[in-house]
């Protein structure tokens, strides 16, 4: 009998339509080119499907960001729309650009900072709110990444806060940071150093949505289901198990085996199944309810994100930062996400949905969930990339039907793109604006919030 072995965890909603000119956090996409008027171009909401989220998501969100059900369907619109307009803004203005993020109980303010008075007039006629700062992105990541390189477990998380325009350091006791800084001849004009007492620390004891058993013991958590060709798995957490670590299902069946795993370094993995489990487009969400999955467009600072744990359930919170370094014990990871939800022992590699976006597997973090904590994911994207795996979702468009010409190009289905990347499409060319792993139905031509015309 064939098992399921990855279920639901937070997914898509959103009132499509609900527009942010009034708060500033939507703009609409730049004209289309009379060649891609062909084709019906998709808003950014539309194309990540902001409509359809499920009940136990909205629940989630109103419990724990302390929002109203009007509120949490808005607040995916409004992310969705300004994710798009963040991610041209920062094509744009390039070495200028020093971050973006949301603000609002329905995240309907977006904020673009630039080192340039000039672009100022050009981000408020998206309908975004314009920060001029003295420090680019680019300059605080370069910056951040010496301090990685010399960091210690007393100086345990690392990232860049767009907001503060400042590079933030956590230490765990006094002096710690200075000494960093020092020895990697850091301006501590560039720094911020917050005094912590709790280290983060993976978090073993282990789940995600649905639990599974390493070497029939320890317990981590199913991040997403994947297919790789004809082999049915799931991506996790790296420090979950290694390459030829056995797995065994929730219900203690054996499932399959480690292929890959990094740890530290990065935090990803992935888990080949046998034949008797079947890879589905689901997260588990709030009593065992399937959550769908359609996509993996990363989101920016501000958004709402859910995780999916075996031993905590379902959480929601917001998304505080991107590419974070954090110092385990065990060693320093980079590019993780930094996150206000809560999670405990037992979480580890589980699901952080988006919407019904996937944004990657949790990692570490700090806390817990009774008072409150600190959590970090490695996002999916990376993995799916590293591994060649493909992101099982749901719903696809059938794209273009049996007869209509190839259009030709280099943009392909199941590649993932980052932000920046080019491809050529029915003899136009593409930009890459929001990271994501392509998919029939978004060829770029029709997702403007995804590609930007060359």
């Amino acid at each position: 009998m064939l098992k399921r072995h990855a279920r639901a965890a937070c997914t898509a909603l959103a009132a499509a339509g609900l527009l942010l000119a009034a708060t500033g956090a939507v703009a609409t996409a730049a004209p289309a080119d009379s060649a891609d008027t062909a084709r019906p171009q998709k808003s950014a909401s539309a194309t990540l499907r902001t409509t359809e989220a499920p009940p136990e998501l909205l629940t989630a969100m109103q419990r724990d960001l302390g929002l109203t059900p009007t509120q949490a369907k808005a607040r995916l619109a409004h992310e969705a729309e300004a994710g798009a307009t963040a991610a041209r803004l920062q094509a744009r203005l390039g070495a200028a650009f020093a971050g973006a993020w949301l603000d609002g109980a329905d995240a309907g303010t977006l904020t673009v900072a630039t080192t340039r008075a000039a672009d100022t007039a050009s981000i408020r006629a998206t309908g975004a709110r314009a920060k001029l700062v003295s420090r680019s992105l680019a300059d605080l990541d370069t910056a951040k990444a010496a301090l990685d390189r010399a960091a210690t477990a007393g100086t345990p998380v690392r990232y860049v806060d767009p907001r503060g325009n400042t590079l933030v350091v956590e230490e765990t006791r006094p002096g710690a940071a200075a000494g960093l800084l020092a020895a990697t001849g850091t301006d501590p004009a560039l720094v911020t150093v917050v005094r912590t007492d709790e280290a983060p620390r993976p978090l073993y004891e282990l789940r995600g949505g649905d639990a599974y058993y390493m070497n029939g013991s320890g317990r981590c958590s199913v991040g997403f289901p994947i297919t790789k060709g004809t082999v049915n798995g799931f991506a996790t957490a790296g420090h979950c198990g290694r390459a030829g670590t056995t797995t065994s299902g929730f219900n203690q069946v054996a499932q399959g085996s480690f292929q890959a795993s990094v740890f530290p370094g990065n935090d990803m993995a992935w888990v080949a199944a046998n034949a008797n489990w079947t890879s589905t487009p689901y997260v588990k969400g709030s009593g065992g309810t399937n959550v769908q999955v359609t996509g993996s467009v990363l989101q920016p600072v501000g958004a709402s994100v859910c995780r999916s744990g075996s031993t905590t359930g379902w959480h929601c919170g917001t998304i505080q930062q991107h590419n974070t370094s954090v110092t385990y014990p065990e060693g320093t990871i980079s590019g993780v996400t930094r996150t206000t939800v809560c999670a405990e022992p037992g979480d580890s590699g589980g699901s952080y949905i988006s919407g019904s976006q996937a944004q990657g597997v949790t990692s570490g973090g700090s806390g817990n969930c009774s008072s409150g904590g600190t959590t970090f994911f490695q996002p999916l994207n990376p993995i799916l990339s590293s591994y060649g795996l493909t992101l099982k979702v749901t719903g696809t468009d059938p794209g273009p039907g049996p007869g209509n010409p190839d259009p030709g190009g280099t943009w392909k289905a199941g590649s993932v793109y980052a932000a920046g990347a080019t491809v050529t499409y029915g003899g136009a060319s593409y930009r890459c604006i929001q990271g994501h792993q392509a998919q029939t139905g978004w060829e770029p031509p029709v997702v403007p919030a995804l590609w930007q015309r060359l």
